[in-house]
């Protein structure tokens, strides 16, 4: 870690001890949805070892505020183009981006939402492929409120024994989750075109010859 994030960080852990720990929580989560490199994990985390009681309303306001800022780096893809998604993320990541879109639509941003995959690459990118933005914000809120109520649930249940173990772990918790996320929609998507399979054939093994 360079000195510079290295300091970043240290300044944003600061913030949970003042007044308005809340407010910066908030602000945070909004700012690493489109265009921040450190992610809200960091003060979440330091708020829940401080007052796990109060974890959940950390990861309420959290989910909200990244929501909303991943509806911001949406517009910025959205009316920004690809010439301004091409100037933040390497054309590499982009093709990685349009993969993930292929293969998993508009749940490619609720994986990314939930795991250690960047983000605001998916929220800017949802944009700039036009993505419908109501099914964005729909996988945006269950990746994003997934992950930090994960952080949250564990606090509030565990206490402070919990927080060595999630800052250690939660990268590998939340692909764990995420295998059996996509391995979910699979089954799902698996077994949706086995009834429309069924659906198209029931109708000529019905008819009787005349």
């Amino acid at each position: 870690m360079s000195a510079a994030l290295h300091h970043m960080m240290s300044w944003i852990i600061a913030w949970a001890h003042t007044p308005h720990a809340t407010t910066a929580l908030a602000v945070l989560a909004f700012a690493e949805s489109s265009f921040f490199p450190i992610p809200p994990d960091v003060l979440l985390i330091t708020l829940c070892l401080i007052d796990p009681t109060r974890s959940a309303w950390f990861a309420l306001v959290c989910t909200l505020s990244s929501v909303l800022g991943g509806a911001f780096g949406y517009a910025i893809g959205r009316y920004g183009g690809r010439p301004l998604l091409e100037r933040f993320v390497s054309e590499t990541k982009i093709r990685a981006v349009e993969r993930y879109y292929q293969r998993y639509d508009v749940w490619a941003v609720g994986i990314a939402g939930f795991t250690p995959i960047p983000y605001k690459v998916f929220t800017i990118s949802a944009g700039t492929f036009l993505l419908p933005f109501k099914r964005f914000l729909a996988a945006s809120a269950l990746g994003r409120g997934g992950r930090f109520f994960l952080v949250a649930g564990l606090f509030f249940f565990f206490g402070e024994p919990i927080g060595d173990f999630v800052k250690k772990y939660l990268n590998l918790l939340s692909v764990l989750f995420a295998v059996l996320l996509v391995g979910g929609f699979a089954t799902m998507h698996w077994w949706s075109k086995r009834q429309a399979r069924s659906a198209a054939t029931e109708p000529a093994s019905s008819q009787e010859p005349s």
